[in-house]
Formats: C-alpha cells, structure tokens, sequence
C-alpha cells in the first residue's frame, strides 16, 4: 500500500515510523516543514522520504493516477482539497481529537472541560470539502474527570487513544482497502473556530465570581500557549490556581522556606 502522509507534532512522527514497520510505503510527507524544528520534518529525511507541500502532494496524485492507495492526516492543520480527497484509490482518512459529530474544528480539550462531559474520544473519519464533516469510520469513547483536568492533561490521554485508533484503521485499510462507514449524520455538531477558541479564554467579570472560574483556568492550562486570561493596561494575565501550581512541582523540590 502506497500513502501519502500529513502530519505534525512529536505522535506524527512516532506514527510516521510505526507506519514504514507496517511495510506500507510513504511516497511523500506534508508536514509544518516551513519550521526548522519540525520532528516530522526531520524523520522523514531520516528515511529519505520527500517532504513535500500539500500543492506538490496534489500535484503528484493528479500526474500519477492508481498510484497513491490513501492520503492521511493526523493533526495536519490545513484544509485538505480535491485532489487529495478523490484521487487515492481509498480515500483520505483524517484523525480527529474529539468525539464526531459532536465537536468539530479547534477547542475541544477545552469545550470537555469547561462543558463538564463524563468522556470525551477520538474519531477517523473520511475527508470531504468541509472541516471535520466527512463520513465517520470509527469513534472510540474514554472516561475522564473534568474535576481535575486540565486542557494539557486531557490532550496526552487524547493523543494516546487516536494514535491507537490511527494504527488500528490503517491496518483495516491494509487488509480491506475503503472501510465501511457509520449510519451517522456527520453534518451535526457544533464548529469552533481558532478565534472563536482564543475569544473564549477572556475572563469576564462573571467569570472572576463564577464557581467555575477554576473550571474555566483548567479548560484553558496547555503551557507555553496562553490560558485563560484577564486583560488589565493592555496586557493579558494568564490566570493558574494552586492545584495546577502543584502539579508543575518536580517531586525532588525541597521547600524554600
């Protein structure tokens, strides 16, 4: 099986390694290359895999056509077009950190928190024309406690069970090629953009006499990023409590005082 591959951050990269060990070739990498950084960058070069942009990934599908099996995306960040929806023999599978069709777009850490929901999960869906609206694969379901979460926290859980689910379908595909899909209606749900996100981390007056401003600071803790915040002279604040604040305490720190 041949794919092309889209993805970024630290799990893409340990995907990118699972998927070669899997013997199932990566002819191209899309991934946040523009960065010097880049981990996913970096380990394809590692492998001799050509990064490549997502223009010269459809460009290649349309030149090549059978050729690519399935177009990827796991936390890929731009808006995936035609060519790479309709030209691999299977599809383009997205993996998605939230429950669909519930929760599409950004803040979904956040909206679990700060909505007080009893699980939260992970889906692989099918690519369409519109955001996190294409026919839904498979959703895997996990409890947590919104009592003591905090954005950050929920994210490594998350991330654990997509990258389960993401080995999971890719071996489906392996064997079986285009998966059947759920009688879901994937047009539902509710779409958070990325200003809608940074808008509802202000902390209003309100929000400062609330019983859930703690709530509110956890649905929004995700260091070196920016959390919930109250703006004074210009600045904003990052507001954090002393539960976070002790969980940040390396276990071999003495006391000062």
């Amino acid at each position: 099986m041949k794919i092309i591959y889209m993805g970024r951050k630290k799990q893409s990269v340990e995907l990118l390694k699972w998927t070669l060990d899997q013997g199932i070739e990566v002819k191209a990498v899309c991934t946040d290359s523009q960065f010097a950084n880049s981990p996913t960058a970096a380990c394809a070069r590692e492998y001799n895999i050509p990064v490549i942009s997502m223009e010269e990934a459809e460009q290649y599908v349309l030149e090549h056509p059978g050729e690519i099996d399935l177009a990827v995306s796991y936390l890929y960040w731009r808006k995936i077009r035609k060519p790479l929806i309709e030209g691999p023999n299977y599809g383009c599978i997205n993996f998605h950190p939230a429950i669909l069709p519930d929760w599409k777009g950004c803040a979904g850490y956040n909206i679990a928190i700060l909505k007080k929901l009893p699980q939260w999960g992970v889906t692989a869906h099918y690519v369409d024309e519109t955001i996190d609206t294409g026919k839904i694969i498979q959703v895997d379901r996990f409890d947590f406690d919104y009592r003591t979460a905090t954005a950050q926290s929920l994210e490594k859980v998350t991330q654990d069970y997509l990258m389960e689910l993401y080995k999971k379908i890719l071996l489906k595909v392996k064997e079986k090629g285009r998966l059947e899909t759920l009688d879901l209606d994937n047009s539902k749900g509710t779409y958070i953009s990325r200003d809608q996100m940074n808008e509802m981390k202000k902390i209003t007056e309100e929000d400062l006499v609330s019983e859930d401003l703690d709530v509110k600071v956890r649905a929004f803790w995700f260091p070196p990023y920016d959390g919930a915040y109250i703006e004074r002279n210009g600045k904003r604040y990052t507001l954090v409590d002393k539960e976070i604040l002790d969980s940040l305490v390396d276990k071999d720190t003495t006391a000062l005082f």
